[in-house]
């Protein structure tokens, strides 16, 4: 087994940090946040891990969720059946909390960390495509749900939503979201709570509303039976999943926590920040989806609510996916700069924005909206979930021992160079868990696994298992060795 990584600081994720520093100034909510993808000495780390839920609980109260809680109904499962695909598919935010604790323990974001299982050009690769690229979809995704939204309440004050009008909406909301994610970590930090806040209200009246108006008997008019159920029960776990495992990139909100803060508390708050509003906000949509019409949640949704609050319905929708899209936002500029672009952290945010707002007006203003999500959120499972799975399995592995200032040197004496810039234990692990997930998948295409097995999906479990164990057996066999080991 190789040995790990030797932890400057013993104790790393044990104690307990009782009276927590303040913001030093380079991290205070009114300034543009001064580091990037650098490490964080400890003298700069403040704050306690339970300020997570909070970030994690407003990015998750949103219109995409209940869109995709609605999908589940709508693709032909009973509302138990339903609800128990929710649950099974938020348990993935235990994943997203497991990769948090490496923040506090580098001082780093993910997209640094990921170092230590790629090497440093193999995770240049690594933040181009599972970082980048798929964060920006995803920001595109989630601005398309928030700009429906706006232009209903456009069209509430009277403005016809042509092209024209839609086009400045869509400006407007990236420019909000993009403020926060400019601003960076303390404001996040600042916002989240009353942002929280303010969207339970919202929604504690929505379920009031869909509540009175739900059918908790629903069947369709033909159940699913035999592996036709199977496969959808499975790409609903995947669909709903997609959510959590997309979160790579957890590390970046914990990594200002003191060095010496429980890795359980980290792993905790941030997991249940997720999977509290995950599984009520989908079950808010599955629930609405057995009395009204969820191909198109909005007008469904206002018709089981008090007319004087379809406008505060649209707000907090918008609201929702704003807190959403800004961490987004604030990850792809960091993997924009872990890519190796020399920009600031501030820049490359307006980067990936002016991107991401390209793609939304074509989504909009050319592709059918609920057709994107669904194929997006299922087919993104092919990349992130081996992603998920060797960060993960580098943690228990390294027992969350990471030298945050070893992460950040770059050049060819680094102990994460390995082998020409590439950790083949890293690129091999992601590439099998890859592979076996494409073949197993049945979305966009059908794999020959799906196909043997009568269409259903095996690409979430498929890439996690796959890459998770090569991981562990070339990690064990020495293939993950840093010089310094």
């Amino acid at each position: 087994m190789a040995s790990t990584i030797p932890d400057p600081q013993p104790g790393t994720g044990a104690a307990r940090q009782e009276a927590p520093p303040p913001p030093p100034p380079s991290d205070r909510a009114a300034r543009v946040e001064a580091h990037g993808i650098d490490h964080i000495p400890d003298h700069e780390r403040h704050g306690h891990p339970r300020r997570l839920f909070s970030v994690w609980a407003a990015a998750n109260v949103n219109y995409l969720s209940l869109v995709t809680g609605g999908a589940l109904v709508l693709m032909g499962l009973t509302l138990w059946q339903a609800l128990a695909v929710i649950v099974v598919g938020n348990l993935f935010w235990l994943l997203t909390g497991l990769l948090a604790v490496s923040g506090p323990a580098a001082g780093a974001p993910s997209e640094v960390v990921t170092r230590a299982m790629y090497g440093v050009r193999g995770n240049r690769v690594n933040n181009a495509i599972v970082g980048w690229l798929i964060s920006v979809c995803y920001f595109a995704l989630n601005l398309a749900a928030a700009a429906t939204a706006a232009f209903a309440l456009v069209e509430m004050a009277g403005i016809t939503a042509n092209t024209g009008v839609k086009v400045v909406v869509v400006l407007v909301v990236a420019a909000l979201t993009l403020t926060i994610g400019v601003y960076g970590h303390a404001m996040i930090m600042k916002l989240y709570l009353p942002i929280t806040l303010t969207l339970t209200a919202a929604f504690a009246v929505v379920a009031v509303g869909v509540f009175r108006h739900t059918d908790f008997s629903y069947v369709p008019p033909a159940p699913l039976t035999g592996t036709d159920l199977w496969a959808v029960l499975v790409a609903g776990v995947a669909l709903i999943g997609a959510g959590p495992l997309s979160y790579t990139t957890s590390a970046d909100f914990s990594r200002y926590l003191p060095r010496t803060t429980s890795a359980r508390a980290v792993a905790g708050w941030t997991a249940l920040g997720g999977f509290l509003p995950g599984v009520a906000v989908c079950s808010l949509g599955a629930l609405a989806a057995t009395a009204v019409d969820m191909t198109d949640p909005q007008a469904g949704l206002r018709r089981a609510l008090p007319d004087w609050f379809g406008p505060v319905l649209l707000l907090a929708l918008v609201l929702g996916t704003i807190a959403v899209n800004a961490l987004t936002a604030y990850s792809a500029g960091l993997a924009l700069q872990a890519v190796g672009i020399r920009v600031r952290r501030s820049l490359s945010v307006l980067a990936d924005g002016t991107a991401a707002v390209a793609l939304t007006l074509y989504g909009l203003l050319v592709s059918g909206f609920l057709d994107t999500v669904s194929n997006v959120l299922q087919l993104t499972v092919v990349l992130l979930g081996p992603a998920m799975a060797v960060y993960a399995t580098d943690i228990v592995l390294r027992r969350n021992r990471y030298d945050g200032r070893a992460l950040t040197d770059e050049t060819p004496g680094s102990p994460f160079w390995y082998t020409a810039g590439v950790n083949p234990a890293g690129a091999l692990a992601l590439t099998g868990g890859v592979t076996a997930a494409a073949l197993s998948v049945d979305t966009l295409y059908t794999g020959p696994v799906a196909h043997a097995l009568g269409g259903i999906d095996l690409s979430l479990p498929a890439g996690l298992l796959v890459a998770s164990l090569l991981y562990a057996v070339l990690f064990r066999r020495g293939a993950s060795r840093t010089p310094t080991d």
